[in-house]
């Protein structure tokens, strides 16, 4: 699902949320002293403010991406020099990674959003489908 958001539209959190970590000062060092253990809960449609839309990132790939990536290039740039059964057995393991190479293009980019709820509360680098529109 796509979701465009814009400076200054108004959200809701489209689910429950349960914030859970390590709490440190905005302005501090953030050191270990410094820093708390907290949990906190925000409901359901609390309402907010995008204040920020961030470009969509790509996703992390997982190691199988990865050697998806690398094994196709590899077939790309040598699979014509190579001797018919490796070449062979490089196509299958190509062909075992492609559903995980499949649902990470499926997935697409990722947009994050800093969104100041009306609570008084930011949150910052947040997925975008963890909203809706007001």
């Amino acid at each position: 699902m796509t979701h465009r958001f814009q400076e200054g539209q108004r959200v809701r959190l489209a689910a429950d949320l349960r914030l859970a970590g390590r709490v440190v000062p905005a302005e501090g060092s953030g050191s270990e002293e410094d820093a708390a253990v907290g949990t906190l809960s925000l409901a359901s449609d609390t309402p907010g403010t995008v204040e920020r839309v961030d470009a969509p990132r790509e996703r992390e790939q997982s190691p199988a991406v990865r050697e998806y990536v690398r094994l196709k290039g590899l077939l790309d740039d040598f699979g014509h020099q190579m001797p018919p059964a490796s070449r062979q057995q490089l196509v299958e393991q190509i062909a075992s990674l492609e559903p995980e190479w499949t649902a990470h293009r499926a997935h697409g980019p990722r947009v994050t959003v800093r969104v100041r709820l009306d609570n008084g509360f930011v949150l910052d680098d947040a997925r975008a489908d963890l909203f809706r529109h007001a």
